[in-house]
């Protein structure tokens, strides 16, 4: 059976997206909702970690939204970073939103090509013997950037900056889509949050990533189409061939 309503567990897109094709191609219809967000760890929460930040000479960044929370929490617990921080972040455009908290020309901020890797050859001979700081979200197992760093035999910390929270997402009816597509562990935390006895029945999922798969196979969920793959390197370009086939 072919899937004809199919629900994208994240944000509508603000512009045209690649489901809009297919929605016109197979005559499927898309409806998006956020089974969780990320929100910034309170001080009490941060405090539990132990970490000082000042202890360290050094930032990793990986996202946006942690850094919003590290300068947040920094204000919250009156840490007053110095210019002497170096930043390491794993995309140009994560190092360019550093400019909402601090000026730019006046730090030491580097940056990568979207990759953890890049961020070990930004460090090289010059930076190794940083004390670094790698911000992270909040999760169950440890981040690529982190294993590089044990590699590495880095001087690292990891901190907790933010933490995923489920949304109310009760006012849906999941068994009215044919599939579900779900991008993160905290997707399925929050589908049974909401759905404590929830039975997948007839509903195909769809997962991206490879954190998504141990979860949804832990939560006894059955995939029907799993990506990225070498001929499916997005979901849209995954659920274009699963549609062309049935």
């Amino acid at each position: 059976m072919s899937a004809k309503k199919i629900l994208i567990s994240q944000q509508q897109p603000m512009t045209a997206s690649p489901y809009t094709s297919i929605a016109e191609k197979f005559g499927a219809e898309f409806d998006f909702r956020q089974f969780f967000k990320i929100e910034p760890l309170t001080s009490r929460e941060f405090r539990t970690q132990r970490i000082n930040i000042l202890d360290y000479t050094a930032v990793v960044f990986s996202a946006r939204t942690t850094i919003d929370a590290f300068f947040q929490l920094c204000e919250e617990l009156r840490v007053k970073v110095p210019e002497t921080m170096k930043y390491f972040c794993t995309s140009e455009a994560v190092a360019n939103y550093l400019q909402k908290h601090i000026v730019y020309r006046k730090r030491k901020i580097f940056f990568g090509d979207g990759t953890p890797n890049s961020i070990i050859g930004l460090i090289g001979s010059k930076h190794k013997g940083e004390n670094f700081l790698i911000a992270t979200a909040e999760s169950n197992s440890k981040d690529t950037v982190t294993k590089l760093f044990e590699m590495q035999k880095y001087s690292f910390a990891t901190a907790v900056f933010v933490k995923p929270v489920a949304q109310d997402i009760k006012d849906l009816d999941l068994h009215a889509y044919d599939m579900v597509v779900l991008f993160n562990p905290a997707d399925v935390k929050s589908l049974y949050e909401n759905y404590p006895d929830f039975q997948q029945g007839d509903i195909k999922f769809v997962s991206y990533g490879k954190s998504i798969v141990s979860a949804m196979e832990e939560a006894g969920l059955s995939i029907e189409i799993s990506a990225p793959t070498p001929e499916a390197p997005s979901v849209a370009k995954a659920l274009e061939l699963y549609l062309s086939k049935n």
